[in-house]
């Protein structure tokens, strides 16, 4: 008889031809998807090609999408963007989202229904745990991933699996980043007796029945950077066989949360796991915000920012800045006013994308500066110069701040629903 198995062992299992798995157990997974972004196909295809690969094992699989530099604002982006059209052709991979024609990699895929629950992915960004929103297993594997191109799969312990209960509603004006914050804090430092580190960590409960996806997506973004395998909100829709952990399945931890009882967060500088109460920060001077990146860059996102910042504006002191997740977003934030209601208050669009969370490629800090924004990570000198600020926050925190100039939390300003 099988041992009851979690959600990640199964959809291993199935990704690798076996019945079951074990933690710890080394599989080699055939991934439905690989997908590298427009900052590594260049590497990848040199390294490929310098060991005399002139095609990938499964071009069909591969995904490229263009959303790092989106813009070309350097003759280098534009020449390393004619170098991944290039690729694309010889390879002929199975897709290829160009600058422009869909947005961000770890947001539209889902939204076009290419990344479904059940699937294993293969990936080159950390960030494509975001799959995981939808029920989809994606494990990065770095610079690895030529090994993936190369051979079809590369090998994958079995991690042991952090089950989070999710029960109540958020109160006004905190977000499911301020839990992700959290979450990266608590398991960075073993606060519950567990790190994160490879880890993959499971998201149930009853709150699950009312959390949009967007909601789904920033939990899953949160907590990435501190190292866990992967992240999943285990379910069947789509799924082709039963990819939910059994009853009984061995847990490494479960944890409980309420969230009615979280409250505003934010990461100070230097990593998303180094949470704190807004309020111990407030009054800190911003220059720079933005609202966007691949944890908060949804339609809902910008809705909610948006009930936030009307009748209020801009303060002079600040240069705020709004990235739709995808093409599709931009589309409808526009066609429902939302994009224009963030630019009445003084705030610039840019294009669907990363946008500055991709290295400050696009609107960076300048020195001495100091920005609030809900980037993936903060690590330092991420948006520019080493003597910057960058603070992580929900899109609530960042609009709040946006408003007033300096950290600010958001229960201060009154919320107009629509």
């Amino acid at each position: 008889m099988t041992q009851a198995q979690t959600s990640v062992q199964k959809i291993l299992a199935h990704a690798s031809g076996l019945q079951s798995t074990q933690v710890g157990e080394i599989v080699y997974p055939t991934p439905q998807w690989v997908i590298l972004h427009d900052g590594y196909v260049e590497i990848a295809h040199k390294e490929l090609s310098e060991m005399g690969y002139a095609r990938v094992a499964h071009p069909e699989r591969v995904m490229f999408v263009t959303d790092h530099e989106v813009a070309y604002s350097t003759q280098r982006a534009l020449l390393r963007g004619q170098t991944i059209r290039k690729v694309a052709k010889d390879w002929q991979v199975g897709e290829f989202f160009d600058a422009g024609r869909a947005g961000h990699g770890h947001l539209h895929p889902m939204e076009m229904g290419l990344i479904k629950p059940g699937m294993f992915v293969f990936a080159y960004d950390m960030h494509a745990t975001n799959f995981g929103a939808v029920g989809a297993l994606a494990i990065p594997v770095s610079s690895e991933i030529t090994s993936v191109l190369a051979t079809g799969s590369v090998w994958v312990k079995v991690p042991s699996t952090i089950r989070v209960n999710l029960s109540g509603q958020w109160r006004e004006g905190s977000h499911p980043r301020d839990l992700g914050f959290l979450l990266a804090q608590g398991l960075s430092k073993s606060t519950w007796g567990v790190a994160g580190d490879y880890r993959l960590i499971e998201f149930v409960g009853d709150a699950l029945s009312s959390m949009p996806l967007s909601s789904k997506v920033a939990l899953c973004n949160s907590i990435t950077e501190i190292g866990v395998a992967s992240v999943l909100f285990p379910q069947h829709l789509d799924a082709s066989y039963d990819c939910l952990s059994d009853e009984g399945a061995e847990f490494e931890a479960l944890l409980d949360f309420d969230l009615s009882l979280i409250e505003p967060q934010l990461a100070l500088p230097g990593g998303p796991d180094l949470a704190c109460p807004v309020s111990q920060a407030l009054g800190t001077p911003v220059q720079h915000a933005f609202i966007g990146a691949c944890g908060s860059g949804m339609y809902e996102d910008f809705v909610d920012a948006a009930a936030l910042l009307k009748g209020h504006h801009v303060s002079a002191d600040v240069r705020m800045f709004v990235v739709p997740g995808t093409v599709q977003t931009q589309k409808r934030l526009a066609n429902d006013g939302i994009l224009q209601q963030f630019m009445d208050a003084g705030a610039m669009v840019l294009p669907p994308g990363c946008g500055p969370c991709a290295g400050g490629m696009m609107a960076p800090l300048g020195s001495g500066e100091t920005s609030i924004s809900t980037a993936a990570t903060n690590h330092t000198g991420r948006f520019g110069p080493k003597d910057s600020l960058a603070y992580l926050g929900s899109p609530l925190t960042v609009v709040a701040s946006a408003i007033r100039g300096e950290i600010t939390d958001p229960r201060s300003l009154e919320v107009v629903h629509a």
